[in-house]
């Protein structure tokens, strides 16, 4: 009789093959910043900073991409996603696809340069606004 092949096993860095696996390493980066580099073959391509709005699977009408105003990662997108934990105990994520990448690593705010904001709720500004009750009228209390 076959054994069914066990569930892998990664510790701080692996090669991810598993659509579930890759998708379960990846949704932690939603909602957050993170800078990006794309290659083709040893070729740097485009890079930036960007929010990551959605990370997707069994979605084949979404496509990745990745733009400095939001991100979003299909799994179905990649063959297989290379990890691996830096010394400051963040992770860099290469997603593969062919001989092309796409290198992931969390931004945090002081490394995206001077001025620059983290994507973030729009606030609404209610200081000039004055709050009203309105009471009934003693004639609606008799009704």
């Amino acid at each position: 009789m076959a054994r069914p092949t066990p569930a892998k096993f990664y510790v701080n860095s692996g090669i991810v093959a598993s659509r579930t696996d890759i998708h379960n390493l990846l949704r932690p980066l939603v909602k957050q910043t993170v800078s990006y580099r794309y290659f083709r073959g040893r070729d740097l391509v485009a890079s930036g900073t960007g929010w990551v709005e959605r990370v997707v699977i069994d979605e084949p009408e979404t496509s990745s991409y990745f733009t400095p105003v939001s991100i979003c990662l299909n799994v179905d997108s990649f063959e297989h996603l290379d990890f691996e934990t830096r010394p400051d105990r963040l992770i860099v994520y290469t997603l593969v696809e062919g001989d092309e990448r796409v290198v992931l690593e969390y931004a945090p705010l002081d490394e995206r340069g001077p001025g620059a904001q983290a994507p973030g709720q729009l606030a609404f500004d209610t200081s000039g606004f004055v709050q009203m009750e309105l009471l009934a009228s003693p004639e609606d209390e008799e009704a």
